[in-house]
């Protein structure tokens, strides 16, 4: 394998795994922002009572 492939090769990889991480992170965000929401609903419901 000459440079040029090997270089183009861990490009390609590290950027596969950046977006992979980007995916995760957005994912987790999202978790997050629907635990908020959920926490939110059933404070309401208990300050209701």
């Amino acid at each position: 394998m000459n440079t040029r492939t090997a270089v183009v090769a861990s490009m390609l990889a590290a950027v596969m795994a950046l977006s992979a991480c980007a995916n995760t992170v957005r994912g987790v965000g999202r978790d997050v922002g629907n635990t908020v929401s959920a926490t939110g609903a059933a404070v309401d419901d208990v300050a209701s009572r």
